[in-house]
């Protein structure tokens, strides 16, 4: 009887085995370009902010010059912890901090460079601010990352050969004495003005090589194998080519990169027609991270206190970047005493009650769903159960011949929605190319919604709640299907009390614009309160308002062109006042820095107030069109200009 069961048992051993085995074998074959490991995790991670926290906060810039005393560099309430913990109520999974920005100052007591935080006042110069954050975020369970500026602004060696060696050990200190990194951060600032060693002068490099990227990388991955490297071109993530956060409707995280002038691409040098959308069907894996500030710049500016983004806003880029399928890094700016602003702070926690409200129930799980195929018909395998489990690995998928399925779930009493999630397992690669979603009303199937690159996570969110009882999804791939997750929630509704304050701007009634050779409807588009319209010209650097009286003002405002055309805008600028439009005074210069990739209203805030009538706002540098250089430029664009009473 003992050696009957032990047979048995032997026998349906055996049999559980070959079932597995088969199951495991009968799996879809990976499609094209799939993820790696790091990248995997990656994706998992999905929303991380980047703090940027340098002298340049305490000079009220974007981009520090380079220029900046260490002695100005003095927070007396830093607490990382504060601004860490803030992320984490968000709803973020980690951090990076910018260690060295384009102003070359190291928050680290680096030995590379004497341009670093030993030389400030704080902590009398025994400080070590990427330990604080990386402390901070271990004791919150968060991920860390790392940026440091291959550009450096004050270093006197930037732009000859023994500068790389410079930064590469930069690195080698990062990726070495910080613990386990998540990320390693990098993008395309690739030289310009600087104080190199106090000299006032503009280095360029050749964007191609000068960096040696591909040995440069070979140090995270010796000393941080686990972190994804994110610059233009990847190799781990790629940029979504904007500073708004989003990405185009079709998103595919497979693209082949193109460089330029035949040779190969590097962060900076590159075509970025692409970056955006991907290529279906890519040689590569390379998902993309949307990047954007949470407030108007990267560091913080006392006068952006009140265009701190909303929930709402911040909800609309998630769907627009996590739900793309790529990730959301959202900047952070502490101020000079070293703590988010409470309003960045209650903005952050309003942020992570509503991703918890929205996606805390999965209205699918109450429905029966049913499909048109299943893999060789193994349920347990390949069945309808893996599409409500929550695992992004788990999944449903099709014979290899049925490339269009439905998908049907069938409520007992109809369900109320607004956002329909979609997941791929993408360790197969990417597969589907589209989806459409149908709801059954009238006695009939209508089409409510469709979307195109499924990948890691596809939010298709409607602009109404929908209330259906049966509900159909028709996925159309190349290959077999292999859907890993299907996702029903309502959305509830933002409270209207999150919204920002005023501007304090003047009326801009009776104003005129004038330039020279520059006549007709355009000019006065520079100040029609209409961000849609553009003053263009090519026959002068700048433009005058006339305000019919004398205003009194402490900033002015500059609006590049809103359509998506970069050339043009402004880099460098100057400000000039009159009281009779012909005898003209300088009263503010200086640069619009990242204007390129940001191109959002710019403040330019003035030492004192003045009282005036007529005002110049003078181009020194702008934007090239493509295929110019900055010699050959003279094109003007401007879309909005405003005048600040406060």
């Amino acid at each position: 009887m003992r050696l009957l069961t032990r047979q048995k048992l032997s026998i349906l051993s055996a049999i559980l085995f070959s079932t597995a085995a088969y199951a495991q074998t009968d799996a879809p074959k990976p499609y094209g370009a799939i993820p790696t490991e790091r990248q995997l995790k990656w994706h998992e991670t999905e929303m991380y902010c980047l703090i940027h926290f340098t002298p340049t906060t305490f000079q009220n810039k974007e981009w520090g010059y380079g220029d900046a005393a260490p002695s100005l560099f003095n927070p007396t309430k830093f607490n990382a912890l504060q601004i860490v913990s803030a992320a984490r109520s968000g709803g973020f999974k980690g951090v990076i901090f910018v260690t060295k920005h384009h102003d070359g100052f190291a928050l680290w007591p680096t030995q590379t460079a004497a341009y670093n935080i030993s030389e400030s006042p704080w902590k009398n110069g025994k400080g070590d601010l990427v330990r604080e954050f990386q402390q901070a975020a271990k004791q919150e369970g968060m991920k860390f990352g790392i940026y440091c500026s291959p550009w450096d602004r004050n270093n006197p060696e930037y732009g000859k050969p023994a500068y790389l060696t410079i930064y590469q050990n930069q690195l080698k200190e990062l990726y070495s004495n910080y613990g386990e990194l998540f990320m390693s951060w990098h993008d395309g600032a690739n030289g310009g003005d600087g104080y190199y060693g106090g000299k006032n002068e503009k280095r360029k490099v050749d964007q191609s090589g000068y960096y040696d990227w591909m040995n440069t990388w070979a140090i995270t991955r010796k000393l941080q194998p686990n972190a994804s490297i994110f610059s233009d071109i990847g190799p781990d993530v790629r940029w979504v080519g904007n500073e708004k956060g989003i990405s185009p409707e079709t998103s595919w995280s497979t693209i082949t990169i193109k460089g330029n002038d035949g040779k190969p691409a590097m962060p900076g040098f590159m075509d970025d027609a692409n970056l955006g959308s991907g290529t279906r069907g890519g040689k590569q894996w390379i998902p993309f991270e949307g990047d954007v500030s949470l407030r108007p710049g990267w560091f913080y500016h006392a006068d952006q206190d009140g265009q701190v983004k909303t929930v709402a806003e911040l909800f609309s880029i998630y769907c627009k970047s996590v739900g793309h399928g790529g990730a959301l890094d959202l900047g952070l700016s502490p101020t000079t005493e070293g703590l988010l602003h409470p309003k960045d702070v209650s903005t952050l926690a309003a942020f992570g009650k509503l991703l918890k409200q929205v996606f805390n129930y999965n209205l699918a799980k109450e429905a029966k769903i049913s499909v048109s195929n299943v893999r060789n018909n193994q349920k347990q395998s390949f069945g309808t159960a893996n599409l409500t489990d929550a695992s992004r690995y788990s999944y449903w998928a099709t014979d290899d011949d049925v490339h269009q399925a439905n998908v049907q779930l069938d409520f007992k009493k109809p369900a109320n929605f607004s956002i329909i999630q979609l997941r791929e397992n993408i360790k197969l690669g990417q597969r589907i190319d589209s989806a459409g979603i149908d709801i059954f009303k009238n006695n009939q199937w209508q089409e409510l919604a469709k979307a195109t690159s499924i990948g890691s996570n596809r939010i298709i969110r409607l602009s109404q709640t929908q209330t259906a009882q049966k509900i159909r999804i028709r996925i159309y791939a190349p290959v077999a299907i292999a859907l890993s997750e299907i996702g029903l929630y309502l959305e509830p509704e933002i409270k209207s009390a999150d919204t920002k304050g005023t501007a304090n701007t003047y009326p801009k009634t009776n104003w005129k614009a004038t330039s020279p050779a520059a006549t007709g409807l355009a000019l006065k588009n520079a100040a029609d309160n209409n961000e849609s319209t553009v003053f263009e010209t090519r026959t002068s650097n700048y433009i005058d308002l006339d305000f019919s009286r004398p205003l009194v003002f402490s900033a002015v405002g500059y609006l590049p062109a809103q359509d998506g055309i970069t050339a043009g805008a402004i880099e460098k600028y100057e400000l000039l006042s009159s009281e009779d439009g012909k005898n003209w005074k300088t009263i503010a210069s200086g640069e619009f820095s990242n204007i390129k990739a940001n191109p959002i209203l710019q403040r330019i805030s003035l030492a004192k107030k003045i009282t005036t009538r007529y005002l110049r706002l003078l181009a020194k540098q702008t934007v090239p069109a493509p295929g110019e250089k900055g010699s050959e430029n003279n094109l003007l664009r401007i879309a909005e200009i405003e005048v600040y009473s406060k």
